[in-house]
């Protein structure tokens, strides 16, 4: 290759890149779960509108994505079954059985693992994704477990017993039970602080959320919040946490630096749980008695708009 043509295809080569580096990216895509429709709403997040259904089941809670973004995997209680979702085929792909009444649906932060809050049995099952195989159904202290949520860090799984009012603490690479933590009544929503120094838990009939120093396992404050708090939500910055109260239809704002909560947002009816964009702008609310999905942002704490989702939204998941 002569200098000319050298040098003009070093150029393009570049003005492509800079092209390709300039261009917005797209907006992620919400993932809600409508247990009475038994379906999942799939939400644009640039437009907040919805752009398609997905059958999921006879009565879908948890979701979780898979790292890659092509797979979602979502309880389906009836049937006691983890099922799994291919996102391109918008087509149930797979079934992992479980035990009765699984709920809350977690993924580990390296994707290796999904984990199933499972009511009846009181465990939670370890599901791998590389063969979509249940390899451990571990035994909770708590009774009735309802989340189960990994630590950024990888370090942790808590789960929440929501008939025990204890939290139950699990060494997450080891798969070992280590230590429990009573709280408040009926606990449920947990979300971490990015640097998984502290989590907090929502803790419903108490109306109060939880402070938890996790290099101790101690609780650290406890923070009155709205009527049946139950959802967690936590800012991608760690600066904000969101907690969704079911009782007064509203959303409370902690500030992290002091655990404090500084607004309140109405929502729609029995607000439950949530998810932040990852650029931490908008927070999305699932309104279970409202049908219907809460955009607010996070900035201003203002209610953005409601998006018409399926019957009995349980939560919300972004990719």
């Amino acid at each position: 290759m002569n200098k000319r043509r050298s040098f003009a295809f070093n150029l393009a080569a570049s003005l492509t890149m800079l092209l390709i580096a300039a261009a917005p990216l797209a907006a992620p895509f919400a993932y809600v779960p409508n247990e009475k429709s038994g379906t999942i709403s799939v939400i644009d997040t640039a437009t907040d509108r919805v752009t398609g259904e997905i059958k999921a089941g006879d009565k879908p809670r948890g979701l979780a994505l898979s790292r890659d973004g092509k797979f979602i995997y979502v309880s389906d209680q009836p049937h006691s079954a983890l099922n799994i979702i291919d996102l391109a085929k918008k087509a149930i792909v797979g079934k992992v059985e479980l035990g009765e009444s699984p709920e809350g649906v977690g993924i580990s932060p390296d994707g290796k693992w999904v984990v199933v809050a499972v009511e009846e049995s009181n465990s939670v099952a370890f599901v791998d994704t590389a063969t979509n195989k249940l390899v451990v159904n571990l035994k909770v202290k708590g009774k009735n477990p309802e989340h189960a949520v990994f630590s950024p860090d990888g370090k942790w799984l808590y789960v929440s017993a929501e008939e025990s009012d204890v939290i139950d603490i699990i060494d997450a690479r080891a798969q070992k039970p280590l230590t429990s933590i009573t709280l408040g009544a009926r606990p449920r929503g947990i979300g971490f602080l990015p640097d998984s120094s502290r989590a907090y838990v929502a803790a419903e009939e108490a109306n109060t959320v939880y402070s938890i120093d996790t290099a101790k396992q101690t609780v650290l404050t406890a923070i009155k919040a709205g009527v049946r708090s139950n959802g967690v939500a936590v800012r991608p910055d760690g600066k904000r946490v969101f907690i969704s109260n079911g009782g007064d239809g509203t959303v409370s704002v902690i500030d992290t630096a002091n655990d404090t909560v500084i607004a309140t947002v109405p929502v729609g009816r029995r607000p439950w749980n949530m998810a932040i964009t990852p650029d931490g702008k908008k927070l999305y609310v699932a309104n279970g008695r409202s049908n219907s999905v809460s955009v607010i942002d996070t900035e201003t704490n203002q209610k953005l708009s409601d998006i018409t989702v399926g019957e009995l939204p349980w939560g919300v998941v972004i990719r």
